[in-house]
C-alpha cells in the first residue's frame, strides 16, 4: 500500500521546508503522532530516518543548484542549512563520489545546447516508451533540472492544453515474470505533479496470451493538482500463470507528472494487495435481474 498518512505528510512538510531549518520537534504536530512513534513509523516505511531523508533530498537539490544556478558553494551549503562548507563538502561527496566544485565542473562540461537538448528530449528515453490512447498530444522525456534523488526523473506532460479528460498517455516499460512467479510483488516510486488532472502508478500482470489477470492503476486513489514529491506504490501478486509485467505512470487529461526512484520489491501476505480486479471486490450474487430495484 502507499506510506501511512503520517509519512506522506511528513514528506510533504519535509519538501516543502528544505532550504528552512527543521527539526523533529516541528515534525510531530505536522503529522499527529509522537516524536518517537513518528521516527518508527518512516524509518519502518522508507527504510531510511528522518534525518536521513532530509540530508538526501537536500543534496539532491544541491546537485541541481551546482549545473544551473551561479550560486558559490558556501550559499548553496548555507542555504540548504549545513553548518560549514566542509560539512557540505563532505555529506555530498558521500552520495555523487565528488565534491561540489568537481562536480558542477563536470557537468557544465557536459552540457549541451539547447537545440542538442531539444533532440534528446524528442528521443525515446532508453528502456521506456510513451503510450496511451493519446500519446501524440503529450510529451515523454528525462528532466536533470527537476528530480528526486540522483540526477533525473521522467516527465510526462501534455503537450496541448486541449487534452481532456478522455484522453491519455502513459510513460511505461514492461519485463517478463518469470522472476517474480508465486510472488507478491511490490512496485513503488516517488511522483511530483503540476495543474495534473488526474494520474498515478500503474503495474499490471498479463498472461502467455495477453490476458491481464492483476492491475491496478490507483483509479480510486489518484493524485490530482499540484503536488509535491510523494511516495506511491502497488502490490499485485503475480501468479504462475503469469507472463509479463508492464507499469508507469498514467496521466489523463492536461498537467504534468514527475516519476523518479521506481523500485520492485518482493513482500509478505501481510502487505495488502491493491488488485483491482479481484473478485472480492465483485458481489457475491448476481442483483436486480429484472431491474425492478431502484
Amino acid at each position: 500500500m502507499e506510506y501511512s498518512q503520517a509519512t506522506q505528510r511528513t514528506i510533504a512538510f519535509i519538501e516543502e521546508q528544505l532550504t528552512e531549518e527543521m527539526t523533529l520537534e516541528h515534525l510531530p504536530h505536522t503529522a499527529g503522532y509522537s516524536k518517537y512513534h513518528l521516527s518508527r513509523i518512516f524509518k519502518q516505511e522508507t527504510g531510511l530516518t528522518i534525518g536521513e531523508y532530509i540530508r538526501i533530498r537536500r543534496l539532491a537539490l544541491a546537485a541541481s543548484y551546482l549545473m544551473y544556478s551561479n550560486a558559490s558553494i558556501l550559499t548553496i551549503a548555507f542555504t540548504l542549512q549545513f553548518q560549514s562548507q566542509e560539512a557540505f563538502t563532505r555529506a555530498f561527496k558521500e552520495i555523487y563520489a565528488l565534491p561540489p566544485g568537481k562536480y558542477r565542473k563536470m557537468m557544465q562540461s557536459l552540457s549541451m545546447t539547447e537545440e542538442e537538448k531539444l533532440v534528446v528530449s524528442n528521443e525515446q528515453v532508453k528502456g521506456w516508451m510513451l503510450s496511451g490512447g493519446n500519446p501524440e498530444l503529450y510529451q515523454f522525456h528525462t528532466d536533470d533540472k527537476v528530480f528526486h534523488s540522483g540526477t533525473r526523473s521522467g516527465v510526462l506532460y501534455s503537450s496541448t492544453a486541449s487534452a481532456n479528460n478522455g484522453q491519455f498517455a502513459t510513460m511505461m516499460q514492461g519485463f517478463q515474470a518469470a522472476e517474480f512467479k508465486g510472488k507478491r510483488l511490490k512496485m513503488s516510486c516517488y511522483l511530483k505533479t503540476v495543474d495534473a488532472a488526474k494520474c498515478g502508478a500503474w503495474m499490471r500482470i498479463d498472461n502467455a496470451t495477453g490476458d491481464t489477470i492483476q492491475f491496478d492503476n490507483m483509479d480510486q486513489r489518484s493524485v490530482k493538482g499540484t503536488t509535491e514529491w510523494n511516495h506511491y506504490s502497488i502490490v499485485l501478486d503475480v501468479p504462475e500463470e503469469g507472463d509479463s509485467i508492464y507499469f508507469g505512470v498514467l496521466l489523463i487529461g492536461s498537467g504534468k507528472v514527475w516519476a523518479d526512484g521506481f523500485r520492485f520489491e518482493e513482500v509478505d501476505d501481510k502487505v495488502p494487495s491493491t488488485n483491482m480486479l479481484s473478485q472480492e471486490r465483485l458481489p457475491k450474487q448476481p442483483a436486480n435481474l429484472d431491474f425492478s430495484m431502484d
